[in-house]
């Protein structure tokens, strides 16, 4: 029988069978999906084949996956964690204030995404706490990411028209719902489908910063169809392993004027005849997101690998 990894503890797994039923599954023997020293071998979305005797349920089979997101111990174990895989999209839940994303995470995110075909979509978030002047800088944010591909969504998760609009972009699909601690991605959740009820926390009024509520990648399904993956608030966003000429290609505006370039190995950096280079100086590449390029192309960051998108 088949079902749907919803949930992992490490010692059992919460699987949804074809009728919906809840089963709890342990591991039969031992399971090794690759090479990949992990600290799970099955992960909330996986596929799997599993068997019912007097003893209980037990795991049988992992089905292959189309792609998976890892979380990577910066430690000396170098152990992994695969949080979710099986996903449709990613959606980054974002806010200007109180709890700040900056436009390096945001853009390491979505390089992130691009490098695993993952479709990538922008929640801004707590636009009812926002100035003027606020809303007018989130507006020029958003034209940015919109101007290069990416939608996005300015919302409030207390304004019942914001909420409608996410419904469409959720129903149906597998989503994972990723973001610092703070940003509101569990009463976003909440307010999306509030049957599910789940835990919020508050801000820490010491550092503008998130409480950590949600400690495991949990996926429930959506009342009008569906399901999203709730996931632990990301500190930092570490980047797979990638070579630097690689790196280009992940950045939609830098992928489509590479080929303008004088040379076929130019990195963007202090080439002559640069064709991004020129897109930058005449303001039609954001300088913002070159620094992010440059930044992931010079290794700020990718020491972390704290997490990775296959």
């Amino acid at each position: 029988m088949q079902g749907l990894v919803v949930k992992s503890t490490g010692s059992w797994y919460l699987v949804r069978a074809g009728d919906g039923e809840l089963l709890e599954c342990r591991l039969k023997g031992k399971i090794r999906l690759d090479d990949r020293k992990t600290t799970n071998p099955v992960a909330v979305g996986d596929i799997v084949d599993y068997e019912t005797d007097r003893d209980g349920s037990q795991i049988i089979k992992i089905h292959e996956r189309k792609n998976y997101i890892i979380r990577k111990s910066i430690n000396l174990s170098k152990q992994a964690h695969i949080l979710a895989s099986n996903l449709d999209q990613a959606i980054l839940v974002a806010t200007m204030v109180a709890p700040r994303t900056s436009l390096g995470f945001i853009d390491r995110f979505l390089v992130t995404a691009e490098a695993y075909d993952i479709p990538a979509k922008i929640v801004f978030n707590k636009k009812d706490v926002l100035d003027e002047d606020g809303l007018e800088f989130q507006q020029e944010i958003i034209d940015l990411y919109n101007s290069i591909g990416y939608e996005c969504f300015l919302i409030s998760s207390f304004d019942a028209s914001d909420i409608e609009s996410l419904k469409g972009v959720l129903k149906d699909k597998t989503s994972l719902i990723a973001g610092h601690s703070g940003v509101g991605k569990t009463t976003l959740v909440n307010a999306i489908d509030p049957s599910l009820n789940l835990r919020t926390g508050d801000i820490s009024s010491a550092h503008l910063k998130g409480m950590h509520t949600t400690t495991f990648a949990e996926l429930f399904p959506l009342s009008f169809g569906g399901d999203i993956i709730d996931s632990p608030g990301i500190k930092e966003l570490g980047l797979v392993e990638m070579k630097k000429e690689e790196v280009g290609h992940y950045f939609p505006e830098i992928r489509e004027r590479m080929n303008d370039c004088k040379f076929n190995n130019c990195l963007h950096v202090n080439e002559p005849h640069c064709a991004v280079i020129k897109a930058v100086e005449e303001g039609e590449i954001s300088s913002e997101r070159y620094h992010s390029y440059l930044g992931i192309l010079n290794g700020e960051e990718m020491e972390w690998k704290e997490w990775e998108i296959r």
